[in-house]
């Protein structure tokens, strides 16, 4: 089983052997060959556990046994939960593509899933922050802001130090490591034994450079996290990413995400780099790759103690998206520079730029 894969097989151990292993080597396909994240992949299996344990309560005890019927049940049955349609739409792909690679595989007869219809997915607009909110949570580090929600305190009592904050990610962040520095060796000390500790001002080097090159690109937050110090061309300020299925794109970035940059990689990544941290150009506090959970807590938090709409990763690309359309780029350009394989997804951010000048008209104009 691959890397991807591995780890869902202990959450569809009550499936027959047989049902078992098919999901088994359905992720496995998943992974290698369509070469789909592991977030994707235990997405796919979560949704046929559900589907495979349904099929073997409505009395299939064999994968060939497995009808439409019994995936447009197991699709209703998903409708009286209270599944939203975007989740319902999420899972009969699930099933349509297991359908079908089981049929190429010669486990299904036929491809049963082929007929299943997908519920009409409902768009939300996206939650966009205006210009100013923007800049209000890129500056956040440099005044010193916590880095997630700090937990209640006396309600007179001073607020929680950056320290104590950082102190939270290295307890969380990455595993366990030996005491001392992030990869395990010796706590430097000072001349009285003190211990020195640079982590901290270097955390919030890291969460400055991570908010600035989230909203200058727009990339989405795994790819953000998969960068390497070698991805970033200095010189014409762009970094390679990696996207869905491994497709590789160069993104523009500007002065502001190169000014912090600069810090990062001169005063920042070198306090917290250790053992495991490779080439990756963002880290955790204590010294291996930053990940997206991580991340979204990190963004989350300087939001929230910022005193702005709640946002996440996935919100500043929104941002940038609409605001580069409202300053008048191309939309196939913008679909180039977000990575996404069909103009349509690009497309949702013209009407939000249609809803937001609506807005303003009907704010501004005297016969609204």
């Amino acid at each position: 089983m691959s890397g991807a894969a591995r780890g869902t097989r202990a959450t569809h151990q009550e499936l027959p052997p047989a049902l078992r292993d098919a999901v088994d080597d359905f992720a496995d396909h998943l992974a290698r060959v369509r070469n789909r994240s592991a977030h994707t992949v235990r997405a796919y299996v979560a949704d046929l556990v559900s589907l495979l344990d349904h099929a073997v309560r409505m009395g299939c005890v064999e994968l060939s046994e497995l009808d439409l019927s019994v995936l447009r049940s197991w699709l209703a049955r998903q409708r009286t939960t209270g599944a939203a349609r975007t989740s319902l739409a999420r899972r009969a792909a699930s099933a349509r593509a297991f359908s079908a690679w089981a049929h190429r595989a010669g486990l299904l007869p036929a491809d049963v899933g082929g007929a299943l219809a997908s519920p009409r997915a409902h768009r939300e607009l996206p939650t966009v922050l205006r210009a100013d909110q923007v800049a209000a949570l890129v500056e956040a580090p440099t005044q010193r802001q916590p880095l997630a929600p700090a937990p209640p305190g006396p309600p007179d009592g001073p607020a929680p130090s950056v320290p104590a904050l950082t102190a939270r990610e290295h307890a969380s962040n990455e595993g366990p490591a030996a005491p001392g520095t992030a990869d395990g060796s010796a706590t430097p000390r000072a001349a009285d034994g003190s211990a020195v500790r640079e982590t901290d001002e270097a955390v919030l080097l890291r969460d400055r450079v991570l908010l600035e090159l989230l909203y200058a690109t727009g990339v989405r937050i795994s790819e953000a996290c998969g960068v390497d110090v070698g991805d970033v061309d200095h010189g014409r300020r762009v970094i390679r990413v990696f996207g869905k299925g491994g497709r590789e794109r160069s993104v523009p970035y500007g002065v502001p995400a190169q000014r912090a940059l600069d810090d990062w990689l001169r005063r920042g990544r070198p306090a917290l780099v250790g053992a495991r941290s490779g080439e990756a150009l963002l880290l955790g506090a204590r010294g291996g790759r930053l990940n997206p959970t991580t991340a979204r807590q990190i963004v989350g938090g300087y939001a929230e103690a910022a005193g702005l709409p709640r946002t996440s990763p996935h919100g500043l690309r929104h941002s940038a998206a609409t605001h580069l359309l409202e300053g008048g780029a191309d939309l196939r350009a913008v679909q180039e520079l977000l990575g996404h394989s069909s103009l349509a997804s690009t497309q949702i951010y013209t009407h939000v730029s249609v809803e937001r000048l609506r807005a303003a008209y009907r704010q501004a104009h005297p016969r609204a």
